[in-house]
């Protein structure tokens, strides 16, 4: 049957057996203009002995940077949104631990319903008429203005991305949608998120920020190849990825981005990077990943490290600042929660947010669905490649309907 609940759900999935399911609303801030952060600060303060779980908007670069965005929001995303949910339970496989809220019947019947549409696999079936923002020949032409950029020494690199949009579809059955899409991405950083008329449907390998006790660590990805069924092809396809000198200048021009935004919240000399161009096997693909880690320095509040840092270098480029104006001029619609985040505070302070890629973001008001796609841009990037780069990336996700 469609949804019967209406209340907020984030349900953050590592795939591996765990993963934190929130849901119902104590309360909640949706912000869509100007001082959100200021808000959102006083908001998590109210609510320090609470998990806390939300989302930024990449367009929240606006205020941190005081930048203007010119393109069309056709989801309208709220730019800051986080919620107190009434109940937390803390997945391990087959059990599960109460870690906010009550153990009633109100809340394991939810729960009950959550694992019923998990275990069902008789998904429903929907059609999609997919159309794409940019055609090929624009993107094409797009990618040449962006490395001419890079030519007149303006950015080094840059993520630029398209969209693909179906603006008259129902999605009468979000959860089941969610978990059909997930049995094709099985990522780490997988999220469901439901709130009013938005649904996030995220299969996103990528992490962009988690905090334990003073330790922070940044995790971007930059390099990409696709998976085969033939187990030695795919191992050369891995070999040629870890091998490839652009895909690693790319990954280490975002690592050093990376360090001087941490740089910012460290204590002095802390900025570490623990692990350069790994290269990780997914679902649908290899991701070349470098770990980065920092002491914070004292008092080093959520909205602090969050001004430091976000948006993430993964997907706007180097140097930052420039990188996202260039952004705004060249492509064609509102990026929106997509190359945002979400995740979760917790009660001591700690928290994890992934980087919104490999999603679809629904607005049930509008029947318009999302799905956008980027690649990082360097000199030596060859436009063609690069679209068939992005095909790769989400042609399964495209397709799984």
């Amino acid at each position: 049957m469609p949804n019967p609940y209406n209340f907020p759900v984030a349900y953050l999935n590592s795939n591996d057996g765990s993963a934190l399911l929130a849901f119902g609303e104590l309360d909640s801030l949706s912000i869509f203009n100007s001082n959100s952060l200021i808000v959102l600060s006083e908001f998590i303060n109210r609510h320090k002995d609470s998990y806390i779980f939300g989302c930024l908007n990449y367009n929240l670069k606006n205020e941190i940077e005081k930048l203007t965005s010119k393109n069309n929001d056709h989801i309208g995303f709220p730019q800051v949104l986080f919620f107190v949910p009434k109940c937390v339970v803390k997945i391990d496989h087959e059990s599960f631990e109460f870690v906010q809220g009550e153990k009633n019947k109100e809340n394991f019947e939810f729960i009950n319903y959550f694992i019923e549409e998990e275990t069902d696999q008789n998904f429903h079936q929907l059609e999609f008429n997919w159309k794409p923002r940019t055609t090929k020949d624009k993107y094409i032409e797009s990618v040449e203005a962006l490395k001419n950029q890079i030519r007149l020494g303006n950015i080094y690199e840059v993520n630029y991305c398209q969209e693909f949009y179906d603006n008259d579809v129902s999605i009468d059955f979000p959860l089941d949608f969610y978990f059909k899409l997930n049995q094709i991405t099985k990522a780490p950083f997988s999220v469901y998120f439901q709130y009013n008329e938005f649904n996030l449907f995220c299969g996103s390998p990528e992490r962009f920020l988690k905090k334990t006790d003073q330790k922070l660590i940044s995790q971007p990805i930059k390099g990409t190849a696709p998976r085969h069924f033939d187990p030695k092809i795919d191992e050369e396809y891995k070999e040629m990825l870890k091998n490839d000198l652009k895909e690693r200048a790319e990954n280490i021009m975002i690592v050093d981005l990376v360090r001087n935004d941490l740089s910012k919240v460290a204590e002095k000399d802390s900025v570490n990077v623990d692990e350069l161009c790994e290269v990780y096997s997914f679902e649908n693909v290899h991701q070349m990943i470098s770990t980065i880690s920092c002491t914070l320095k004292n008092d080093q509040s959520f909205t602090d490290i969050i001004r430091a840092t976000f948006p993430m270098g993964s997907m706007t480029g180097a140097p930052k600042l420039r990188a996202m104006q260039i952004i705004d001029e060249i492509e064609d619609f509102s990026r929106g929660i997509y190359s945002g985040t979400v995740g979760y505070i917790s009660p001591n302070g700690d928290f994890d947010f992934n980087v919104v890629i490999r999603s679809m973001v629904y607005n049930s008001s509008k029947k318009y669905l999302s799905c956008a796609v980027g690649s990082a841009i360097t000199l030596d990037s060859d436009p063609e490649q690069e679209y068939q780069e992005c095909q790769t990336k989400i042609s399964r996700i495209l397709k799984f309907s």
